[in-house]
């Protein structure tokens, strides 16, 4: 039997990070948000503008959801959404910092949203503490309920308390493949295969918690510039509406 030295096993593991950390020499930098100052909220458009906010802490700036959006819509999906404007992505690496700050409890969650069409279709992975068939998955909405597409996924996610994650999705069209990391680049938490949808949206939120989201960087071979609609109308009590 071979023995392994420690020194060949570090470069070994080191390797295999980096693997998972690297940025694809065709990717550029597409967009990236640092959240300095309040003008940050500007870049998105949210399905409850009253519910988010831009903060800061010793560590980074951020914009937070505050409580459940005042939001209902035919297709049962997440209430808490901010879309980055104006941009569309079909093929990308998705980098952001997440802070969960609500209680703990089973489905206590944080989601990313990514290559959205419009409300009633788009993927979202949804991050929570225990994992069922509605929670700690990636799934797909298309005109009806969500439904789970990945086929790997890990018990649960430790939020803890007042702590940043690292969150990277993988997103490659051709092969389908979406891949969710946090704060280990080396293996994902949630592998899923799908090609239904191409270009779209990224986003931010949760299901109905509170979080914040900080420092994002979106890498992509190629991006599109559209006209921003506001995708949320029709979920928002007419109130809301007003001077939009």
């Amino acid at each position: 039997m071979k023995k392994i030295y420690p020194i060949f096993l570090f470069f070994f593991l080191i390797k295999i990070w980096l693997a998972g950390s690297s940025i694809p020499k065709d990717y550029k930098l597409v967009y990236e948000q640092d959240f300095l100052d309040a003008s940050s909220k500007n870049d998105f458009v949210t399905t409850d503008a009253s519910v988010w906010n831009w903060g800061k802490d010793k560590k980074y700036g951020y914009i937070e959801h505050s409580r459940k959006s005042d939001y209902t819509y035919k297709v049962r999906s997440p209430y808490n959404i901010a879309l980055v404007r104006k941009i569309v992505v079909k093929e990308f690496i998705l980098d952001a910092k997440l802070q969960q700050t609500g209680k703990e409890y089973g489905h206590r969650d944080m989601c990313v949203f990514y290559n959205f069409q419009d409300r009633s279709n788009f993927y979202y992975t949804h991050i929570a503490s225990v994992t069922d068939k509605h929670a700690h998955n990636c799934f797909i909405v298309r005109n009806k309920p969500r439904i789970k597409i990945s086929f790997e996924t890990t018990d649960g996610h430790n939020w803890s308390a007042h702590k940043w994650h690292d969150l990277r999705v993988i997103r490659k069209y051709k092969s389908g493949e979406i891949a969710i990391y946090m704060n280990d680049l080396s293996k994902p938490i949630m592998r899923a295969v799908d090609k239904t949808f191409e270009w779209g949206q990224v986003g931010f939120g949760s299901f109905d918690d509170t979080g914040r989201i900080g420092s994002i960087q979106l890498y992509a071979p190629e991006v599109k510039k559209i006209p921003q609609k506001d995708p949320f109308l029709a979920g928002r009590p007419a109130k809301k509406n007003e001077g939009i």
